[in-house]
């Protein structure tokens, strides 16, 4: 499940309104930062980058235009869905609407890389600007070295997709604050305090982004999932194989969120098992509108959501893998969710189970459990009959049924 992740990689800082001059002053130290950041990543510099200002109603119809480009109508209805049917956001939401709205609020500075053109907002601040321009003339040289259009479009799922997000902004976000960190004497690497400081910068103040803040919270962490843990993974790699570690994440990427949230399962080479979500007895009538990989940062978004934060931070680690199909039969006006998740023991698995119970009777108005036992719960959501199983490590659902025995 992917909230567009790909469409396009924005700063997300903003302020007041600038003047054309300042922005022009900005665009002047585009060489020396790149010369900087060439130092720092150990990328070679291998043509300019083109530049421009770009409007508040630019950004808004750019955007519009490349979700056209890149997602087809019935592919972001099947995504809205999909959060739909798991909860994560309400039954009002437009998945198009918010990711445009959002991004235009949260717009500094970005980087086209289907175009190779970095472009400045005209209404962030002249300090902002400065940031924002090194941010997106890191994310330029990467290109230059590693196309990263090609680097996001070779991902394996969509778990593995925004891992790969996690690299190019969190690599980003690292080097635009090293290379402003050690123009006063300052580094990343032997300040804790300074990386929690940029880490944490991504997420805003109070009143600064009314759209994010109103947003679901799968949508809020999602989108800066790959600004705020995405630097502490480069800061990891940076502090084990110093500036090689730039080159070898685009070399050897994350497998999953899980590998961005827990750098040492990187290292080790730590991957998900191949997991398949639960089947209908008989597919007749129904087509699958989606499918894809539910990783740790899902459950662990799901969790909080539904059970507390507590039980999040308890349970998620412990994730090994995760699927999802969504399928419609629409003669019968009917959504099926079938979906799977499993657990290094379990007892974990146990525990999720006992949870997933609190989700399911929190995220519909209204929710009838019929039968519950050692291993399976059964009922009725507002979407239909559900049925969810524990076998050992594994904890399956199927929700949106006619009836139960619909149920492989």
């Amino acid at each position: 499940m992917r909230f567009l992740a790909a469409l396009i990689a924005l700063a997300v800082t903003c302020l007041a309104q600038p003047s054309r001059e300042e922005a022009q002053r900005v665009f002047a130290e585009i060489n020396e930062n790149l010369q900087g950041l060439s130092r720092l990543s150990g990328f070679k510099v291998r043509k300019q980058v083109r530049y421009d200002l770009i409007t508040r109603d630019q950004v808004s119809k750019f955007l519009r235009t490349r979700i056209k480009e890149k997602s087809k109508p019935e592919q972001i209805r099947a995504e809205e869905l999909t959060l739909k049917k798991f909860g994560l956001v309400p039954p009002d939401f437009s998945l198009e609407k918010s990711t445009v709205d959002l991004l235009t609020e949260q717009a500094a500075a970005f980087y086209d890389f289907e175009n190779k053109k970095l472009y400045i907002t005209d209404w962030a601040s002249s300090g902002m600007q400065q940031s924002a321009l090194a941010h997106e003339l890191a994310h330029a040289l990467a290109d230059q070295n590693f196309h990263l259009k090609r680097f996001l479009e070779s991902s394996k799922n969509d778990d593995a997709e925004l891992a790969r997000m996690a690299v190019m902004e969190g690599q980003a976000s690292w080097l635009m604050s090293e290379y402003f960190a050690r123009k006063s004497g300052q580094s990343l690497k032997t300040s804790p305090a300074l990386l929690d400081a940029m880490s944490q910068s991504a997420e805003g103040g109070a009143g600064e982004y009314p759209v994010f803040e109103q947003a679901p919270l799968y949508i809020r962490e999602t989108l800066l999932f790959p600004y705020t843990w995405g630097i502490r993974f480069q800061q990891a790699l940076v502090v084990k194989m110093g500036v090689a570690a730039f080159a070898e994440v685009f070399r050897k990427p994350p497998a999953s969120t899980q590998q961005i949230l827990h750098p040492e399962k990187y290292f080790a080479g730590v991957v998900s098992g191949k997991l398949s979500p639960p089947d209908l007895v008989s597919r007749r009538g129904f087509k699958v509108l989606a499918e894809g990989t539910v990783g740790e940062l899902d459950h662990q978004i799901l969790l909080r959501q539904y059970a507390g934060r507590a039980d999040a931070d308890k349970v998620a680690p412990h994730w090994t893998g995760g699927s999802y199909r969504v399928l419609e039969n629409r003669k019968q006006r009917r959504i099926v969710l079938a979906y799977a998740s499993e657990w290094d023991e379990a007892a974990i698995a146990k525990e999720y189970f006992e949870l997933y119970r609190k989700v399911l009777e929190r995220k519909w108005k209204r929710t009838e459990f019929q039968s519950t036992t050692a291993d399976s719960i059964s009922g009725r959501g507002d979407d239909g009959l559900f049925l969810v199983r524990l076998r050992g490590s594994v904890v399956t659902s199927l929700e949106g049924l006619e009836a139960l025995g619909q149920a492989r």
